[in-house]
């Protein structure tokens, strides 16, 4: 009778913090994993290696990690799609093709996160290059240019930065116009009117039985048909750089933004075909990474790299915008975080790493640690008790958080 009792409970024990984080903002599209047996244990590395220049953050699915970078050379330089043993950082296969550097006002690279899908892997290059990959041993499925197929002379500003995106079996691609790919052939489906480039990947809801998309353009949020690509609703929302890199928050019916340069937070609410403003202020400023809901509030980095002003970590009521809290922390100032059980894991600019509590009253880090260097503008992926983090200039960092 002893025995019967300890397996179950040796095996809830180990599926505490069981996941994978197979695409952008994780398994559910809101920075938010389950996992919660992981421990404070962030001083030591598990293993380091490099994945080449740039800002892609990593997947993990079934004991493989995915992510991108450039060798960093500006004339004919190379950017690689690794797929790494998620345990050990050791290489599975790699694909390398020419690409150009695109480091404008910074070091550049990509910054496009593969989305893994059972046995395939989507990568977009930071000039529109989508490949296809078995992710067993990275076989060229199918490949598309997406800037051919959107009639584009150049990349955007920033090039191509927004995520491959699954719904059902459509895969969603940002191109100025958003296009719906047969994920299986690679064939558009749809495509939606142009528009200024998005930075920011799209994320989905429903709509009673409709599947409707949401994506922060460079000119405003849109709402689109899931089925035909419609634009149903539109809120123009610009800031003073062309630049919308966030990716929407969305609850039920009520869609939140966040952007950089000052231009603050809005939330939105979509109903009868139209969108409704709620709110809009300047509590929460998100410049690239976004701020992750948990219940009714939302915790992200207020203020910008480049520019003079608050560069605060925060915390506001989702369905008002109140501002709950500020912490003013040098250390993590216009860093990203994730949130798994009731922790946050937050990891600043400059590489400094805390593990905090989610709390709406106030900001209480729990361990604190020095744990990369370098510029870190990429958010950490927490998958299966290991915490994934990466720099700008390609150093990759597992800490085993398991122990």
């Amino acid at each position: 009778m002893k025995k019967i009792l300890i397996v179950p409970l040796l095996l809830s024990s180990s599926l505490l913090w069981a996941g994978d984080w197979p695409t952008w903002l994780g398994p559910d599209g809101t920075g938010v994993s389950t996992e919660s047996g992981w421990k404070n244990n962030i001083e030591e590395q598990a293993w380091k290696t490099k994945v080449g220049v740039g800002f892609s953050t990593v997947s993990v699915a079934e004991g493989r990690l995915y992510t991108m970078g450039h060798d960093g050379r500006k004339s004919g330089g190379n950017e690689t799609v690794y797929c790494l043993e998620a345990k050990t950082g050791k290489v599975i296969w790699t694909h390398s093709y020419p690409a150009p550097l695109l480091d404008y006002l910074h070091e550049g690279g990509p910054c496009s996160t593969p989305t893994a899908d059972g046995s395939t892997v989507y990568a977009l290059s930071k000039h529109g290059i989508l490949h296809a990959y078995a992710a067993k041993d990275g076989k060229i499925l199918w490949k598309k240019e997406m800037m051919k197929e959107a009639g584009m002379r150049r990349p955007p500003e920033w090039g191509f930065a927004a995520s491959p995106y699954l719904l059902g079996d459509l895969l969603l691609i940002e191109a100025g116009a958003t296009f719906a790919l047969d994920k299986k052939t690679g064939e558009t489906k749809w495509k939606s009117q142009d528009y200024r480039a998005a930075y920011g990947s799209p994320t989905s809801f429903k709509s009673g039985k409709s599947d409707l998309i949401a994506v922060l353009k460079t000119d405003g949020l849109v709402i689109l048909n899931g089925a035909n690509g419609k634009t149903l609703a539109f809120e123009k929302w610009e800031t003073s750089y062309r630049t919308n890199s966030t990716t929407p928050v969305v609850q039920g019916d009520n869609v939140f933004i966040s952007t950089g340069y000052k231009r603050g937070c809005a939330l939105f609410q979509f109903n009868s075909g139209k969108l409704t403003k709620i709110y809009e202020n300047r509590n929460l400023s998100t410049h690239m990474n976004n701020a992750i809901p948990v219940g009714d509030f939302l915790y992200g980095f207020d203020g910008n790299v480049h520019m003079a002003g608050p560069k605060d970590f925060v915390c506001i009521r989702f369905s008002t915008g109140e501002l709950q809290w500020r912490q003013k922390d040098t250390g993590l100032m216009v860093g990203s975080l994730i949130v798994a059980g009731n922790r946050i894991i937050a990891l600043g600019q400059r590489g400094e790493l805390a593990i905090a509590t989610v709390d709406s009253k106030k900001f209480s880090s729990l361990a604190r640690e020095q744990v990369i260097g370098g510029r870190c503008w990429t958010p950490p992926v927490l998958a299966n008790g290991l915490l994934y983090l990466r720099n700008a200039r390609g150093d990759l960092v597992c800490l085993d958080l398991r122990k």
